[in-house]
Order: C-alpha cells, then sequence, then structure tokens
C-alpha cells in the first residue's frame, strides 16, 4: 500500500510541472522580447536605455575583443560601432532557472565599424539574468558564421 505522504508528493509534482512549463515559455516570450528591443536601442544608439538593461559586470565579445558594460556603452553612445541593422533569422531560448536565461540568435548584422559598413552572417548568444525582478543583459558574445543567408 502507498504511503499518503508518496500519493501527496506525485500529485503535487504533478499538478505543478503545467505550472512551471508555463513559467518557461512566459520567460521566453520575455527574454525574447527583450532581445528584440535591444537590438533596436542598439540601432538607436540608444545608450541610456541599454546602460539600464546591461549589467554592470556584464561581458561584450566581439570579432575585436572582450569588454565590459562601460566601454560597450561608451562604443554605441560615440558610434565607435553602429548597429544599423539585425535582420533575425532564428532565435532559441533555454531557461536555466527562473533567474537565468539564455537566448541564441542567428543574425545577419549591418553596422558601421570605424567608419566602414558591413555585414557580417553571427549567432549571438545572450545571457540574461533577473535581480531585483528586472532581467539584464550579463553577457553578448559574437560568433562569426562562415555562411551568409
Amino acid at each position: 500500500m502507498m504511503n499518503s505522504k508518496l500519493i501527496l508528493g506525485v500529485l503535487i509534482a504533478f499538478l505543478s510541472a503545467p505550472m512551471a512549463m508555463g513559467q518557461s515559455k512566459d520567460i521566453e516570450k520575455e527574454i525574447t522580447e527583450r532581445s528584440q528591443q535591444k537590438w533596436q536601442w542598439m540601432a538607436d544608439k540608444n545608450a541610456d536605455s541599454l546602460s539600464v538593461l546591461f549589467h554592470d559586470k556584464a561581458k561584450f565579445v566581439h570579432m575585436g575583443g572582450t569588454w565590459g558594460k562601460d566601454r560597450e556603452v561608451d562604443i554605441i553612445r560615440s558610434g565607435g560601432i553602429h548597429y544599423k541593422k539585425a535582420d533575425v533569422h532564428e532565435v532559441m531560448v533555454e531557461v536555466l532557472n527562473e533567474n537565468t536565461a539564455i537566448l541564441w540568435n542567428r543574425i545577419t548584422l549591418l553596422a558601421v565599424v570605424g567608419g566602414n559598413e558591413v555585414t557580417n552572417p553571427f549567432m549571438v548568444t545572450e545571457v540574461y539574468v533577473k535581480e531585483n525582478d528586472n532581467w539584464q543583459l550579463a553577457d553578448l558574445t559574437f560568433s562569426k558564421l562562415l555562411t551568409r543567408d
């Protein structure tokens, strides 16, 4: 005969699974929207909004190097890199827990770098962390793809 605590535990797990899946889908949607907004802010050179989105300890990995939040915001504000347009071809989100999510974008990026307009295909990895009920970008890594879309 089964223990009533075991039955209760199984019942709770069974009933909470759809809630957890629903919460995960909500987080995926929120992270996807946040990423899309980030691309628009980058295109608009909206450094102030990006500064709020970027975690204080964020890292940014580009073809030309790796740096932190302050330098990335300064580069965007000054136009050192102008992310003119990101054509997003594919988005994948993995929710690790209620405070961490990873998003991958396959994009074609039109940018102005050092005064030259360039177009490159990238797989972009974005790591988001939630602190004080606010999702912030903790890592943005550009990996250049060998093929164009």
